[in-house]
C-alpha cells in the first residue's frame, strides 16, 4: 500500500496552544520537553494467517493514548522508534534529512521485534501530514529544529508469547533546543564496567525502547560521576569501545584519518554515523570502520595519534568529547577543546540541514 492509497482523515485539534503559550515555550525549549498540538496515527490488523494491512491514517489532537491493560507492548515490550528532525529554510520550506534512512532502520527495527514492515511511503506522509499541521511550532534559532518521533506499539491485549496482530505506528513532535545545553563544549564520558548495553544477537542493532532501558543504570553511575553519557564497551572482545548510551564514536587520527567502531550487531547504525562517513571521504580523508579497542584510545592520546574524539547522532549531531572517566583513571585533559575537524564536519552537516550549504548527496526530503 502506497500512501496515496491511504488517505489521511483529519481531526484538528479543539485546544490548541494559544500563539502566546506557544512563543513562550519556542523561547526555551530545552529538549523533549513540550510537544506539539497534534499526532498522526496509522493503526495495522492482521489476522491469524496474516491477512490484513495498514489503515486508518488520521492526524488528530496531541494526547494520551487509551490501551488496553493486556496490551502486548506493556508486557513484552514489542515497540521501536525512530528519531529525526525538521528545520526551516531561509526561504521558509521545512526539510528533514535522510528520511528514507530512517524509514528503512525502521523496518529492520521492526523486523527484529517481529513488527510489520511499515511502507516508505506512508512513513513519509505520515511526516508531511503533522509537520504542515504544526509548522509553526518549528523553533529557528542557530542549534534549534522541530524533533520528529516516529514510534511503533503492539496494541492487541492478548497474554500468549507471540507477535501482536494490531499494531499502532505514530510520530510526534517537539522543539528542540541544543541537546546537551547552552555553548557547544566538549562532554565528559564515564566508562561502564558494570552495564552492557546489547549482547551478541539481541537488539542492538534496533532503535527500540529496551536498549534505552538498559542503559539507564549506567547512565546514572556517569552522571553521579559529573559526565553527561556512559561508554559501553564489549568485554568479550578486549573491551572493544561500542557507543554512547545514545551516540556513535569517531576518532580523528593525527594524519587525518577518522575511525569508527565498526558495526558488529550490537551497535546501532546511526544516521548521522554513515553521513559523517559520507563527508569525512568527500573530504579525501581516509575513514575506516574497525575494532577500536579502550587500550588504544589510552594510548593514541597519550601519544598524540589520536587528534580528537567525538561523538554523533540526531539529537546532538556532533559533540566533542573531552575526558574519559573509567573508575579512577582519567584519558583526556581537563582543559580539552574542540577540535578542528570535529567543528568543521558539524558546521558542514549542520549547514546542509538547514539549507545554508549545498545538498550534493541529495539527502533532504521536503516536508512543507
Amino acid at each position: 500500500m502506497t500512501a496515496t492509497d491511504l488517505e489521511f482523515s483529519q481531526h484538528p485539534s479543539a485546544n490548541p496552544k494559544s500563539d502566546q503559550e506557544r512563543a513562550e515555550i519556542l523561547a526555551e525549549p530545552g529538549f523533549g520537553n513540550h510537544f506539539t498540538d497534534h499526532t498522526v496515527v496509522v493503526d495495522f490488523k492482521a489476522d491469524s494467517t496474516g491477512a490484513g494491512g495498514w489503515g486508518n491514517a488520521r492526524l488528530e489532537a496531541y494526547g494520551p493514548i487509551a490501551l488496553d491493560p493486556a496490551a502486548a507492548v506493556l508486557h513484552y515490550g514489542q515497540e521501536i522508534f525512530e528519531g529525526m528532525k525538521a528545520y526551516r529554510h531561509e526561504d521558509g520550506s521545512v526539510w528533514t534529512f535522510r528520511a528514507d534512512q530512517n524509514a528503512a532502520r525502521l523496518n529492520r527495527s521492526a523486523a527484529r521485534l517481529a513488527l510489520p514492515q511499515l511502507p516508505e511511503s506512508i512513513f513519509l506522509e505520515s511526516l508531511r501530514q503533522l509537520v504542515a499541521a504544526d509548522q509553526n511550532w518549528i523553533p529557528t534559532r542557530e542549534g534549534e529544529s522541530l524533533y520528529l518521533r516516529p514510534f511503533m506499539i503492539a496494541t492487541e491485549a492478548f497474554l500468549g508469547v507471540r507477535p501482536a496482530r494490531e499494531v499502532s505506528f505514530r510520530v510526534i513532535a517537539s522543539p528542540a533546543g541544543n541537546y546537551f545545553g547552552g555553548e557547544l563544549a566538549p562532554v565528559d564520558i564515564w566508562v561502564s564496567r558494570n552495564y552492557a548495553r546489547a549482547g551478541r544477537g539481541g537488539t542492538g542493532n534496533a532503535k527500540c525502547g529496551g536498549n534505552y532501558a538498559a542503559s539507564l543504570a549506567a547512565q546514572l553511575e556517569a552522571e553521579a560521576q559529573g559526565c553527561k553519557q556512559v561508554l559501553f564497551l564489549d568485554q568479550f572482545n578486549d573491551n572493544a569501545v561500542e557507543e554512547l548510551g545514545g551516540m556513535n564514536v569517531f576518532f580523528v587520527f593525527k594524519d587525518g584519518s577518522l575511525v569508527t567502531p565498526a558495526l558488529s550487531g550490537t551497535i546501532l547504525e546511526g544516521v548521522t554515523r554513515s553521513s559523517v562517513i559520507q563527508l569525512g571521504k568527500d573530504r579525501g580523508l581516509t575513514v575506516t570502520e574497525r575494532k577500536i579497542t579502550l587500550d588504544e584510545w589510552r594510548d593514541g592520546v597519550a601519544s598524540g595519534d589520536i587528534t580528537e574524539v567525538f561523538a554523533c547522532g540526531t539529537a546532538a549531531v556532533i559533540t566533542p568529547i573531552g575526558q574519559l572517566k573509567d573508575g579512577s583513571e582519567v584519558i583526556g585533559a581537563p582543559d580539552s577543546k574542540a577540535g578542528e575537524v570535529t567543528m568543521s564536519i558539524r558546521e558542514q552537516l549542520l549547514g546542509i540541514q538547514t539549507g545554508t550549504s549545498e545538498d550534493t548527496h541529495g539527502w533532504l526530503t521536503r516536508l512543507v
